[in-house]
């Protein structure tokens, strides 16, 4: 990807990197980035099964004179949305270093991956408690029942309803955002 022209903090590149293209140093600014941003509280911290959520996709990585700032990853999920399969471009691990916070930096890369996600899946998906940022930048609040699929059978997530939003692609089908939406099981937070 091109570099974006100079902002008022310096000259910004917004990079996207498979994971296996991360150097160490990278990976070890972003986890930084992460921990700052989520905290140390046991519910927002952000966790080793939270990094490997993170991970198999593509990263967004914007740098700022050559500094890593924000960060953002896609991964690909299989999300059931009223009884059909979507490939779906799930959203984790984003974040802007706190002393880079409010300058547009996070909606910057927002942005790019919504780009990439219209481009390269039925639908875009993410869970979040700030559904405020991203209601503005076109993601729709899911206000159906949400459940995880596992070996058992469904289990619902009713923790997760109100917290989960969707983005529609050009390949959407139509959306019922009260229809029944289900994710497949992993470790650590299944949404």
């Amino acid at each position: 990807m091109a570099e974006r022209p100079p902002t008022e903090l310096g000259r910004a590149r917004l990079r996207r990197l498979a994971t296996s293209d991360l150097e160490s140093e990278d990976v070890a600014t972003i986890r930084a980035i992460l921990a700052a941003a989520f905290g140390n509280g046991e519910e927002e911290r952000f966790t080793a099964d939270d990094w490997d959520h993170a991970l198999g996709g593509i990263h967004f990585v914007l740098d700022v004179d050559g500094e890593i700032v924000a960060h953002a990853s896609v991964v690909e999920r299989q999300i059931d949305v009223g009884g059909r399969r979507l490939r779906t471009g799930y959203v984790e691990a984003v974040a802007t270093a706190p002393d880079h916070q409010g300058l547009g930096l996070g909606s910057l890369v927002i942005a790019d991956v919504i780009a990439y996600i219209r481009h390269e899946f039925e639908l875009g998906a993410l869970s979040t408690g700030r559904q405020g940022f991203y209601a503005r930048l076109g993601w729709l609040i899911w206000i159906g029942p949400s459940s995880v699929r596992t070996s058992g059978g469904a289990r619902r997530t009713p923790d997760e309803d109100g917290d989960i939003m969707v983005l529609p692609a050009p390949s959407s089908p139509s959306l019922d955002l009260s229809a029944p939406i289900s994710c497949e099981w992993r470790r650590g937070d299944v949404w």
